[in-house]
Formats: C-alpha cells, sequence, structure tokens
C-alpha cells in the first residue's frame, strides 16, 4: 500500500503516520531525511542539493523529485511505503504524480488530516518536553494530554519546550504556506483529491483531527 498524507503542523498527522507505519509495516519516507542521507552519503543528487542548502536556496523539484523516486524504488518499499512532508506545493504535486507515473508507481491512499488553523498554532505552542523522556505526551492546550501544573503528567518531572514552538511568527509561515488553497500544500491535496474522484483505485480519506489520537485513529482505520 502506497500512501501520501497531508496535514498542518499540530495536526497529529506524524503520530498517525507512525500508527499506520507501524500497523502495516511501511517504511515512513520523510523528505528531509532523504536530503540528510543523500548528502551524509555523498551521492551525486545529494552533492547537488546541499550546494543549494549552504546559498540557503530551496533545493529545486529537478533534484528533489529524482530523489524522492530513488527512495520509493529501494528494496523495504517494495510492500509500500508512506511519504510525508512532499508535495508542498500545487507544482510540486503536479510534478510528483507526472513522476510517479513515469516510474510506474501506483498511489492507493492520500490521507488528509483537517484542523482549524487556530487550534493547529496553539498544538504547537502548547507543546512541552519531559527532561526525562521527550516522548512523553504534555500539551497545555489538550485536556486529555495536560501536564499537572509545570510537571511532567506521566513522570513528575520538569518540562520544557523547544524554541521553534514558541515562535509565532515562523509557525504563522509555515501554515500559511500550508492553508494556502491556491498554490500551497492544501492545493497539492486539492490536487490529488480530484484526481482520486476520477481514479476508484485511489482512495482519499479525509480526517478529523480535532479529537483525540486514540479517536482519530480510529476513523482512520475504519478508512483505511
Amino acid at each position: 500500500m502506497n500512501i501520501l498524507t497531508f496535514g498542518p503542523n499540530g495536526s497529529g498527522k506524524g503520530t498517525q503516520g507512525a500508527i499506520v507505519k507501524e500497523k502495516y509495516n511501511l517504511p515512513h519516507i520523510e523528505s528531509g531525511a532523504i536530503f540528510r542521507d543523500n548528502i551524509g552519503k555523498g551521492t551525486e543528487i545529494g552533492i547537488k542539493a546541499k550546494e543549494y542548502i549552504d546559498r540557503g536556496e530551496l533545493v529545486p523539484d529537478e533534484i528533489t523529485i529524482p530523489m524522492i523516486l530513488d527512495r520509493l524504488k529501494q528494496d523495504d518499499c517494495k510492500n509500500g511505503w508512506l511519504l510525508d512532508g512532499f508535495p508542498r506545493n500545487k507544482e510540486q504535486a503536479i510534478k510528483l504524480d507526472e513522476a510517479l507515473k513515469a516510474a510506474s508507481l501506483d498511489l492507493d491512499v492520500v490521507i488528509e488530516v483537517l484542523l482549524d488553523r487556530e487550534i493547529a498554532k496553539n498544538r504547537i505552542m502548547g507543546r512541552r518536553l519531559c527532561v526525562n523522556d521527550n516522548n512523553h505526551p504534555n500539551n497545555i492546550f489538550i485536556d486529555a494530554i495536560k501536564p499537572d501544573g509545570d510537571k511532567c503528567r506521566v513522570c513528575g518531572g520538569d518540562l520544557t519546550s523547544r524554541s521553534d514552538d514558541q515562535d509565532e511568527e515562523a509557525i504563522s509561515k509555515r501554515h500559511s504556506i500550508y492553508y494556502d488553497t491556491e498554490t500551497g500544500t492544501m492545493a497539492a491535496a486539492y490536487y490529488f483529491k480530484d484526481i482520486a474522484e476520477k481514479n476508484e483505485k485511489i482512495k482519499y480519506i479525509i480526517l478529523d483531527g480535532a479529537p483525540g489520537v486514540k479517536e482519530v485513529t480510529a476513523e482512520l482505520m475504519s478508512k483505511l
């Protein structure tokens, strides 16, 4: 099963992706990790990508998409994959669709997690990290995992927050790209939604990201 996922930062997309990965034994393909891997290995494409990154420029799609396709063709992806973090805009969606078809890689499922922009921002800014274990879930804006005062709800450890989680301007910039329905990431999701409506072989799943993790997971599993 080949899966493409969409969802704004703070929607729980990564959490649900990890659950799908575990249940169906799929490699979780994340665009940033592909860059780091190719650069670390010194591949030809990785060297080209690093040149752009070192100049503070975006890596062109002509480099990014071949990197992604190469990853999707590796042995651990033979039984399926979960692609996360790409495409980020409509133009990339069109190019990715064309590249997948040219490589005879079928897309089976597209998952879109919906979440109000203000709620997504609060979830990001409300995240707290336990000094004993970062995997202990704590968020001051989510009742189900609200910390015990300034202490971890799981172990009672001290809590901290990531500086980038408190950068409201940076969060707003990322969300402006995602929630753009004309050219941004939501436009990319809509592009694949249109394809799915014309192709019964592709399942387009829409999830409400507002409930708790268990509720969203239950909805996702019932639709997969």
